[in-house]
């Protein structure tokens, strides 16, 4: 099949469309700064982040998740401040920074406008190991409306578990080969590929603020490799006009 028989496209949340970094790393910043503390706060949001991860990835694998992306990142949080002399942080502080900041993190800025655009030849959907609530928070915050959200907290089997791509294609009432798995990670991409997903890789140069992405060379195997979501939609003969 052709990419002109692509029906839906399933959008990476997390990084692809949201900016972490500039959410976690400015609330950690303040937030030190009320107590007097100076820290390398971007080394800090890019652990909190990288372990957050960590804890995710292939969660369900062996046993049933006991926790979702929330409490993912409170727990790595936790670890951090007790690594870092944050004790003075407070509960409600670091209720802020595990969870408001999070479920308030804004879009990149070349995605709301398209959206709309892209979901008038397909259905989107977001297609993500974040939490619903943090789904639903960030799309009311950035009026992002999707026209279904899959969450591996009620999949049960987290990315980049096959039956993760399996479940999703199987809800959408599509052949994988029908679908377009979009992200700026290699490892999400490469996955949906081994389950027949097409693949778009958006680069998100920015995404761990200076410091380059684990994975900036987008994968030779991916069907569409743009820069930005406007060349995407432009790949996908959608008219950005």
């Amino acid at each position: 099949m052709s990419l002109s028989d692509i029906k839906a496209l399933t959008f990476d949340t997390g990084g692809t469309i949201l900016d972490w970094h500039s959410g976690f790393s400015t609330l950690l910043a303040k937030t030190g700064a009320k107590h007097g503390l100076e820290r390398n706060w971007h080394d800090i949001t890019n652990d909190l982040r990288r372990r957050s991860l960590g804890k995710m990835l292939n969660l369900g694998k062996d046993a049933p998740p006991a926790y979702n992306f929330d409490g993912a990142h409170r727990m790595v949080l936790d670890e951090l401040i007790s690594e870092h002399g944050l004790d003075a942080f407070t509960e409600q502080e670091r209720h802020a920074i595990a969870y408001d900041a999070v479920h308030n993190f804004e879009c990149w800025p070349d995605f709301p406008q398209v959206l709309p655009l892209l979901r008038e030849k397909y259905f989107c959907a977001s297609f993500t190991i974040l939490s619903f609530r943090i789904i639903m928070d960030t799309a009311r915050r950035n009026g992002l409306s999707w026209d279904a959200v899959f969450s591996c907290e009620a999949i049960g089997k987290y990315k980049i578990l096959p039956e993760a791509y399996d479940t999703v294609a199987h809800y959408l009432q599509l052949d994988p080969s029908q679908i377009c798995m979009v992200a700026c990670h290699n490892f999400d991409l490469d996955a949906a590929k081994k389950q027949g997903y097409k693949t778009a890789f958006v680069k998100r140069p920015q995404e761990w603020g200076n410091d380059s992405p684990p994975d900036p060379e987008p994968n030779p195997i991916h069907d569409i490799v743009v820069d930005d979501f406007p060349s995407l939609a432009r790949a996908l003969a959608v008219n950005i006009s």
